[in-house]
């Protein structure tokens, strides 16, 4: 026996629920298109005087001389030498960084929206600190130090999307500040997505797989030339920082932590 009203109801029911849900995720969408968009517009504003960013850079390498882990110029040459590798290594820095921390947004948005929420605002916070570096201290990148470090993505533009100024699209590298290199968010994002990986509780395995993501990132934005060392170490600190921030913040604000996005 059937019960056409409660069955109209239950449909109807769902019906205004995956409304609720698609009307959230357009929402969503936005905010992180706005906050990308504003992002990569303020690092802009950044100053592009070229000599103090290199002697900063140059004070990171000195740094790091110090205590023996400027393996920089070792893993550069080894993706210049081996051409396999500094392709791969070229598209892994040009795309992985983006698909990857929105495929996990995504992924996260839809399995839990309060893990996704806190997620969400970790990210937020050490991006906005990685901002206020690049606005403040603009520091060079190996490859454009010069020395014995080479560009490896400018040498392998011609077979990606890339062009050779930068890691953006072809003709678009005058729209990027390429004296952003400390602190890495390549880094610190991949960190961010190994780390909600743990948060979630996925099995074992794939925890193992983030982790390895967030090392490889490392090994490839020192290897293709794109940043320090010490950049990529403090991208992990404020990534860290950002989840700590957030975690405190939520633990203080039950009403907040719990916020539907």
């Amino acid at each position: 026996m059937t019960h056409p009203p409660i069955e109209d109801a239950v449909t109807a029911v769902r019906s205004r629920v995956l409304v609720m849900r698609i009307k959230r995720g357009a929402i969503e969408l936005a905010f992180l298109s706005v906050l990308y968009v504003a992002y990569c517009a303020s690092r802009m504003l950044a100053s592009d005087a070229f000599a103090p960013a290199r002697g900063r850079a140059l004070d990171i390498l000195d740094i790091e001389k110090d205590f023996r882990i400027d393996v920089e110029r070792w893993l550069n040459h080894l993706f210049v030498n081996h051409d396999w590798l500094g392709l791969v290594g070229s598209f892994w820095y040009a795309t992985t960084h983006y698909v990857v921390t929105v495929g996990i947004l995504i992924w996260l948005y839809r399995r839990s929206a309060t893990m996704y929420v806190t997620a969400r605002r970790a990210l937020v916070v050490a991006t906005l600190i990685g901002l206020v570096f690049y606005l403040t201290m603009p520091t060079a990148p190996p490859r454009l130090v010069g020395g014995h470090f080479v560009d490896v993505l400018a040498l392998h533009s011609a077979d990606g999307w890339w062009g050779a100024d930068a890691s953006a699209p072809k003709g678009l590298g005058q729209m990027t500040n390429e004296l952003a290199a400390f602190p890495s968010l390549h880094a610190g994002w991949a960190l961010w997505a190994a780390i909600v990986l743990v948060r979630v509780g996925v099995p074992r395995i794939v925890q193992v797989i983030g982790f390895l993501y967030a090392i490889l990132m490392t090994v490839d934005i020192i290897g293709t030339g794109n940043h320090w060392v010490l950049d990529a170490v403090v991208g992990w600190i404020v990534v860290l920082i950002g989840f700590a921030v957030v975690t405190i913040w939520e633990r203080r604000s039950p009403v907040i932590a719990h916020e539907d996005g």
